[in-house]
Order: C-alpha cells, then structure tokens, then sequence
C-alpha cells in the first residue's frame, strides 16, 4: 500500500508519519503546498492513500483536484471545527480532527483497508465540500432572539449573549448584564442555528460565547472548567471528548 502525507506544517507531517509507522504504514512522500502536489501528482503514479490537510500554505487543497484528477483513496486531516465536518459525513469520507488521536487514526485505516481489496473508487462531490469549508459560515445564521417579558417583548442580540443553557426541561440565555431569559427552543437546534466562530457547545448543558471566556482552568479527568464573567449559577465544564475540539476552535 502506497500512502503520502499533504500537510503545510511540516512538524505535523513529520508526526503523523510516526504515528502511520506504529500502524506499519509506511509513507512515502510528503507534501507541502498546492502547487508541489499539483506537480508531484502530475509526474508521478498515484498512491493507495492520501493523508490530506484543508487548508495549505498556499491555498485550499481542493485547489489540487481542480488541475489533476486524482483517484486515490483520501482520509482528511483537519481543524475545521464539527459544523463543517459535516461536509465530509455528508461524502462518505474518512476526516480526523487535529490534533489527531492515535485511536482515531488506526479507525480510519482500518476503514481504509476494509475497502481496498474491493478496489473501490471513490467518487466524491469535491465542488459541495468546497462551498462548504471556503466559508462554513456564510449562512445566514441566529443573530437576535424575541423573549417575552410579561406582557413586554425585548429583543437580545447574540453580542449580549454570554452562554445558553439548559435546565429543568428548559432552554435559557444568560446574558452579560447577568440575567436569563427562558427562550423556546433546544441546545441542539441552537448548535445549528448560531455561527460556529462563536459559539461553541461544550457540554450537554451549555453552549457558550468565546468573548464571554474569562479564565480556562485544567479539571479533574482531563477536562476543562470556564470561568464566565457573570455566569455563577452552575460550572462550566468541559466534557472530556470536547477539549481537543475546544482547543482547535480557541486557537
């Protein structure tokens, strides 16, 4: 099995080799840019697999299909955060979340080996994930809520949003100035409906706002507590499988 490595920091190039080789999978060739793929690609026989980043030094991958047809195999490496991941579930492809986990990574090739004594060609709609990772955020997306206030209706523009929550069966807003607001809809829609540069769903029972971060505190079990500015009701922890998607999206 032929495999190669498109990574635009060579660090993590380098890294994820050695991870491939405790899997006995040894990479050949490592590539760094659009345009070095585009020419290596175009000179040489194609691999079994490609390890392939989003986003390279000098361009969006995709930019390569765009200039040579490529038919090799293609497990995704990348920090885009899980909304846009859904363009990758929506293609039937392998994607690994950085930074990536040793126990992901033997999952995907497992996947991989699976498939390739059935000489498979994958055909993937590269136009549909491209519209959906230049910008995963150009749809239009929640920028105010209408909650009722006796027989008054107030309008809360997301700036004023300091976290959402859920309790007793309810869905709430806290906002900076330190009050809730019951609002009438669940943490899972609102995951879909607010823009993923900001907000951030890191528990079951809460989504918060990354301006409202005041401190990151390391917890108990490998999990991070959240300080909020006036939040003080319950803590905010983060759950164990989100901290490395939390650590892409704050960095």
């Amino acid at each position: 099995m032929t495999t190669i490595i498109i990574e635009d920091e060579k660090p993590a190039a380098r890294l994820l080799q050695r991870k491939l080789a405790k899997l006995d999978i040894q990479v050949g060739v490592m590539l760094h840019s659009v345009e070095e793929a585009v020419d290596w690609f175009s000179n040489n026989e194609h691999p079994d697999l490609i390890f392939l980043d989003i986003q390279l030094s000098d361009g969006l991958s995709f930019e390569i299909f765009e200039k040579v047809e490529i038919k090799s195999a293609i497990i995704f490496t990348t920090a885009y955060d899980e909304y846009a991941l859904r363009a990758f579930k929506l293609n039937s492809i392998d994607y690994l979340l950085k930074p990536i986990d040793e126990g992901d990574l033997q999952i995907a090739v497992s996947k991989f080996k699976v498939r390739l004594p059935k000489q498979e060609t994958m055909q993937l709609d590269f136009e549909q994930i491209k519209k959906m990772l230049i910008n995963p955020f150009e749809k239009n997306y929640r920028k105010r809520f209408t909650v009722k206030i006796g027989q008054h209706l107030k309008i809360i523009s997301t700036d004023e949003v300091e976290c959402f929550f859920s309790e007793n069966k309810g869905t709430y807003i806290h906002t900076f100035d330190n009050r809730n607001y019951l609002i009438d809809t669940t943490l899972e829609v609102l995951e879909q409906e607010l823009e993923g540069k900001d907000f951030f769903r890191v528990s079951r029972k809460f989504i918060i706002q990354l301006k409202a971060i005041k401190e990151i505190v390391l917890y108990s079990n490998s999990r991070l507590k959240l300080v909020l500015p006036t939040f003080k009701d319950d803590e905010v922890i983060i759950s164990r499988e989100k901290v490395s998607s939390f650590k892409v999206w704050i960095g």
